[in-house]
This record gives structure tokens, sequence and C-alpha cells, in this order.
């Protein structure tokens, strides 16, 4: 009956670990619909995009139904008592971040009716934003600290870009003021980004916690784990 119990156990952590995967990768397709959205200014699809932000909820309720009654079931300790609580708190940053998609695509339907034009490199700050979020799950399936925080250094290359285009996009607006309306929702955009790339270095310091049993969150980023 131990083994069988154990055996048991062990089945349902696999399966919040794979719940927890299937949430971070419909919310990763939901920047990347967002995104899509935004370079053609498809209502459409950022109406679709918006519609799907209930099944991101649903896995939120879900893996957080999970975590509690492995919680109560179990009492586990240690490291599975990190996995669980990590969960808990990840999912917690994925819907958040399936939220900051979902403000993506409110600005699409805010200027549908405009001609697409961009000025900053949003979609290379996308891509950054995504392979962070992407690293950031597998990192924690892998239980790969090293990982984890190479996503937490990258960080601060987000933030840079998001610098830069801020101060690009105030420059062209100044020298063409019609221009300010778009300019203003392609800043706001840049911002979500940088807030998505904020979650998914929250992930990671989770994912480090829930390995090495170390806190590095409101801490420098360390060189090695």
């Amino acid at each position: 009956m131990a083994q069988h119990t154990n055996r048991r156990y062990e089945e349902e952590l696999t399966r919040l670990r794979q719940l927890v995967l299937a949430m971070g990768g419909l919310v990763e397709s939901q920047i990347a619909d967002s995104m899509t959205a935004l370079s053609g200014l498809d209502a459409v699809l950022a109406e679709a995009t918006i519609e799907r932000d209930h099944r991101v909820n649903r896995y939120d309720v879900e893996i957080d139904d999970e975590c509690l009654r492995l919680l109560a079931l179990h009492q586990p300790a240690a490291r599975d008592l990190r996995l669980i609580t990590t969960g808990l708190k990840i999912t917690t940053d994925l819907e958040r971040i399936g939220d900051l998609a979902v403000n993506v695509c409110e600005r699409v339907l805010e200027r549908s009716a405009e001609r697409p034009e961009q000025r900053i490199d949003l979609p290379r700050m996308a891509e950054t934003a995504r392979r962070m979020l992407r690293e950031s799950l597998d990192a924690f399936v892998r239980e790969d600290a090293d990982l984890a925080l190479k996503v937490c250094k990258d960080d601060d290359v987000i933030d840079q870009q998001h610098a830069a285009m801020f101060r690009e996009v105030l420059e062209y607006m100044r020298a063409h003021p019609e221009f300010i309306v778009a300019g203003t929702s392609q800043l706001f955009v840049s911002k979500y980004l940088e807030r998505i790339a904020d979650h998914a270095t929250n992930i990671a310091e989770m994912v480090i916690f829930m390995v090495k049993g170390k806190s590095i969150r409101h801490l420098s980023v360390p060189a090695t784990i």
C-alpha cells in the first residue's frame, strides 16, 4: 500500500508540472497572437485572443485547487513542499501575463481603424519576453537553477530595450505630432512587454527557490547559484 501511495503521489506531482506547463504554453501563444494582432491592427484576432483569456483563468483555478489538495492530503515537506508552493506562485504570474496580452489586444481594438504604423521594434522586444517566459518554464520542468538564473539576468536586457524605445518614440512624437496617439499606444505595449518579462523573472526566481531552497527575490542577481 505504501508503494502504491508513493507512486500515486509522484503521478500527482507530475500532473501538477504538466498543468503549469500547459498553462504556460497557452499564455505564450496569447503573447504571440496579441503581437500579431498589433502588427496588422487585426481586430478579429485581438477579440479572439481576449476571448481565450477565460482558458488561462480556468488553468489558474485548477492549478490552485490541485496545489491545495496536495498540501492537505500529503502534508509534503522539503523539496516537494517547495514544488507545490512554487506552483501556486507561478500560476499567479502566468495569469497576470495573460492579462497583459489582453491589454495589448485592447490597444489593438482602440486603433483598429488606423493604418498600421510602427516606429519601434516591438517584435524584437516581444521575442525577448517570450523567450524569457519559455526558459523560465523550461527551468521549472527541468529543475534547472542555472537556466532560471539566466532568465533573471536577461531582465536587464528588456529593461534596456524598453528605455531605448521610450526615448526613441518621444523624440519622434516631438517631431511628428500626428503620431502622438499611435506612439502613446505603442509605449503602453512596450511597458506591457517589460512587465511580462518581470513576471517571467518572478517565475525564474521561484524556480531557484524550489531547486536550491534559496530566495534571491529583492536581491541583486548573483553571478552563480
